[in-house]
């Protein structure tokens, strides 16, 4: 509670944190990337969407690199995935909650509109980089928790597993412009699991 509290006040008197506008706002963004591209996003289309006003958005996300961000963030955002006393029951669980949000309706522009907005040459990097870091985050401590466990080996280099769990589905959305399914989370699944697990 403390920490949210520093949040709200950081914002200044009068302006507290209201989830409808954020809410209405980040639904705004996502659809009008949907509708018709990332171009299409703008303060003022946003503000018109979200039928809030432009001060509002700032406030909130100084930048159009902030807002799309936390579009995307609230679509495809961190997970939590609870001890399931296997590496590979919870590399499921991942994936399969990837997998339902990756077949939403407009996440395929949303994500590619991240991706691209992340290469423009005013691009802030590092919070792209931070983005990504989050949403693996449940990826790196399910390895980590594994290699404590047991059943993972001890040599897995956990940066880089995380990034093989997590580019699968993403490739397929974006780059192949087809949406994942079943199949692919099973063979991700099976060849990660193979790769990293502990050898009798």
């Amino acid at each position: 509670m403390a920490g949210k509290r520093v949040r709200d006040e950081g914002r200044g008197p009068g302006r507290p944190r209201e989830e409808r506008v954020d809410r209405a706002v980040l639904d705004a963004v996502v659809a009008l990337v949907t509708e018709s591209g990332l171009a299409a996003v703008t303060m003022d289309a946003v503000a018109v969407r979200a039928g809030v006003s432009k001060p509002a958005i700032y406030r909130r996300w100084p930048t159009k690199q902030d807002l799309l961000i936390a579009a995307a963030e609230s679509r495809v955002g961190p997970l939590s995935v609870p001890d399931l006393g296997d590496f590979r029951a919870e590399l499921r669980v991942v994936l399969e909650s990837r997998l339902e949000v990756y077949r939403a309706p407009g996440v395929d522009r949303l994500m590619a509109g991240v991706i691209g907005a992340a290469a423009e040459a005013d691009a802030v990097r590092s919070a792209y980089g931070a983005y990504s870091a989050r949403v693996m985050s449940e990826t790196r401590n399910i390895l980590e928790r594994g290699i404590a466990r047991g059943d993972v080996r001890p040599d897995t280099d956990v940066r880089t597993v995380a990034t093989m769990v997590a580019a699968p589905l993403v490739f397929r959305l974006v780059g192949e412009m087809e949406p994942p399914d079943q199949r692919l989370v099973d063979t991700v699944v099976e060849l990660v699991s193979r790769a990293v697990a502990v050898r009798d």
